[in-house]
C-alpha cells in the first residue's frame, strides 16, 4: 500500500511521508524512495505492547498532531478498504467460477477478508472464509511471537476484522511462509511473496480435510522480486533457520525428475 500512496503522491505532487519499521524489505524502501516517499522508520517496538505496528501507529498519531493539514488512510479502519474487496476481488471470483467452496486469505489488515466476507454472505454463497494468519500475531490469537516474514499478521486485531464471516482460521510460521514461496517457484514458476506463500502453507495443512472435487480459491496478495534479499536468499534463510534448504530443494529435484520422465 505505501508503493502505491508514494505513485498516486508523486503523480499528484503531493508529500509522502510512510511510516514503516525495521522489518520492511530493504527493495520496498528503495522503490518507496524512488517515488520521492519520506521514510519514518520505527526502530523500537512499543514499549508496553512489544509490538512495531502499535509504535508505528502511535508515531502516525504523533505526526498528525504536528500537522493541520495531513490525512492519514487508516488501512486498519477504512471502510474502502473492504469495499474494494467487495466489488472487485470477489466478484470476479464469484463471476468467472460457478461456485467455491474454499477461500483462503491471509490477514494483516483484515480489509481482503472482510469484503470477501461480506460478499459471500450478501450472496448466500456456501463459501467457507479461511482466514491464514501469522503464529505470533494477534488477530486471532493472544499469544505473541516474534514475526520476521512482513505482509501477514498483525500486533493488534485490526477494527476491520469481523469474527462472524470467517469458517476457520489456519495459523502459519515463518518457515510455512517461505517453503510456500519456494515451493510455488518449484512447482509453478511463479515468484511470489510471504502472504502469497503463507496462504499456500494453508491450504497444505487443511488438504486431507478438504473433499475430492472441491474447488478452492487462495488469493495471491503479493509478487516475489521485492523478497529476493530475504525469503529468496538461501543466506539469508540460513542465518534465521538454520540448514533448511533441502525443504524446497527436495521438491525441485521431484520436479526436475517428472519433467524429464514426462510424468
Amino acid at each position: 500500500m505505501g508503493i502505491g500512496l508514494a505513485q498516486a503522491c508523486r503523480y499528484y505532487g503531493l508529500r509522502f511521508l510512510c511510516v514503516v519499521d525495521i522489518k520492511t524489505a530493504p527493495a520496498n524502501l528503495r522503490m518507496l524512495r524512488a517515488y520521492g516517499a519520506e521514510i519514518d522508520l520505527v526502530e523500537e517496538p512499543d514499549p508496553e505492547s512489544g509490538e512495531f505496528l502499535v509504535a508505528r501507529l502511535k508515531r502516525v498519531q504523533d505526526l498528525l498532531g504536528r500537522s493541520c493539514n495531513a490525512f492519514w488512510p487508516n488501512q486498519y479502519a477504512h471502510k474502502q478498504n473492504p469495499n474494494s474487496h467487495y466489488s472487485t476481488t470477489m466478484c470476479e471470483v464469484a463471476t468467472v467460477l460457478s461456485r467455491v467452496d474454499y477461500l483462503f486469505v491471509a490477514t494483516s489488515t483484515c480489509g481482503t477478508i472482510r469484503g470477501c466476507g461480506e460478499y459471500v454472505r450478501d450472496h448466500g454463497l456456501a463459501t467457507r472464509v479461511i482466514a491464514v494468519d501469522a503464529v505470533g500475531s494477534l488477530i486471532f490469537s493472544d499469544v505473541r511471537a516474534t514475526r520476521l516474514v512482513p505482509g501477514i499478521g498483525a500486533g493488534m486485531r485490526p477494527p476491520l476484522c469481523d469474527l462472524s464471516l470467517i469458517d476457520e482460521c489456519v495459523h502459519v510460521d515463518d518457515l510455512d511462509c517461505i517453503l510456500g514461496c519456494r515451493r510455488l517457484v518449484a512447482r509453478e514458476a511463479t515468484l511470489a511473496g510471504g502472504s502469497s506463500g503463507a496462504v499456500l502453507s494453508a491450504v497444505e495443512k487443511l488438504q486431507n480435510g478438504i473433499p475430492d472435487g472441491a474447488v478452492c480459491v487462495a488469493i495471491l496478495p503479493d509478487r516475489g522480486e521485492r523478497y529476493l534479499e530475504t525469503l529468496f536468499c538461501d543466506e539469508w534463510v540460513r542465518e534465521h533457520f538454520g540448514e533448511v534448504e533441502h525443504l524446497w530443494r527436495e521438491d525441485s529435484e521431484r520436479m526436475r525428475c517428472a519433467i524429464t520422465t514426462g510424468c
